[in-house]
């Protein structure tokens, strides 16, 4: 089967390696000159708002997908309605694209978000600040990830200059949320309605990007909260007949968990997966995809993963550690791109306090940049 992957980014590349062992043929559209998944996959080029060239990938295989959110969602929704089999969905896409659109469909499914306000205007944001409390996140309704597209705001001064900022483009105002932990459950849902859940992973963040993911989370209550996030997630995928691979983040509250963001797609929280479940979530996309039986989500008692960010590591050090993997995405490095990742597959349950958790941070300076 030819998989198309619109989006060559590292999602893409791991994409398309899982889509090789299972014998299908990936293909990649990406506008770039020289992206990650060029020398996995038959590398298409064309600009992701190119309706035209966008269809002739499309007519060229059997199956599409996508591994990032920043693509026109209409325009999906074009070859979608040709018949062309198209997952996720670019109708949950859409929504997933407008944060104020995704915590409403997340509410209107009794999936608990933190307060909210639409802001279109300055008088908008001050009225939010009103009513939500005086700390505030202020963010663009679209795009932005990674900390992009986002201001904090701790009191009255720094109002303005976050409307300076931001302002200008549709936004959302939320409470801020005195969050115990941050954690994502990723899922993988088949064709015929089946699903799995991997365990609940916990992530840590450093200037909006991802620096840490540990699982199975170690939060108090974690298995409750990850029953309670399992059922989450299945009212999202019921709702819209999803098929592929889904991620929600979540913040762990005193009052249980509170829905962050969706991401229709394989997640950076998940590339542990690759070396610590029996079946990675990427293998699961292609699985569901395809049409094939899902893979058992079945992990070792701990696993952790660090992002490179801007900078790679020496590998030779990294995979000196017992049980460490490296995973290099063949991008150049600069400030603040994700350039690999490395995993530790432990047969005990890792802590920030214990090794060898706590000598892949004592590397940090190589692998955050």
């Amino acid at each position: 089967m030819r998989i198309g992957i619109v989006g060559g980014g590292q999602l893409g590349r791991m994409l398309a390696l899982a889509a090789h062992s299972l014998g299908h043929e990936p293909h990649a559209y990406d506008p770039g000159p020289d992206p990650s998944a060029r020398d996995v996959a038959r590398l298409h080029r064309g600009s992701f708002d190119d309706p035209r060239a966008l269809a002739t990938f499309a007519d060229g295989v059997d199956i599409l997908t996508y591994e990032f959110e920043n693509i026109p969602a209409r325009v999906l929704e074009e070859i979608a309605e040709r018949g062309r089999a198209f997952d996720p969905s670019p109708r949950f896409l859409a929504l997933s694209q407008d944060r104020l659109l995704e915590k409403q469909a997340l509410s209107d499914l009794g999936i608990p978000v933190a307060p909210h306000r639409a802001v279109d205007s300055l008088a908008d944001l001050r009225r939010a600040r009103d009513e939500l409390g005086e700390r505030l996140v202020l963010k663009t309704r679209r795009l932005g990830y990674d900390g992009r597209g986002q201001r904090r705001i701790a009191d009255e001064s720094e109002i303005r200059e976050a409307w300076r900022i931001l302002g200008g483009v549709p936004l959302i105002a939320e409470a801020w949320i005195p969050f115990l932990a941050e954690v994502s459950l990723v899922a993988t849902r088949g064709r015929d309605g089946t699903m799995v859940f991997y365990p609940l992973t916990e992530n840590r963040h450093e200037h909006g990007i991802l620096r840490l993911s540990r699982a199975p989370a170690d939060v108090p209550g974690a298995a409750a909260l990850a029953a309670t996030a399992e059922d989450y997630l299945r009212r999202l995928a019921e709702h819209y007949a999803y098929v592929g691979t889904l991620t929600v983040e979540f913040f762990v509250t005193e009052r249980g968990l509170l829905a962050n963001e969706t991401a229709p797609r394989v997640h950076n929280s998940g590339h542990w997966t690759i070396d610590g479940a029996a079946t990675s979530q990427f293998a699961n996309h292609i699985r569901a995809l395809a049409g094939h039986p899902l893979g058992s989500t079945r992990t070792p008692e701990a696993v952790a993963m660090v992002n490179c960010v801007g900078a790679l590591p020496d590998p030779n050090a990294v995979l000196a550690l017992p049980g460490a993997q490296f995973h290099d995405y063949r991008k150049a490095p600069r400030p603040g791109r994700k350039v690999a990742h490395t995993t530790l597959v432990g047969p005990t349950p890792f802590t920030p306090e214990r090794p060898p958790l706590e000598t892949l941070l004592a590397l940090s300076p190589f692998i955050v940049g």
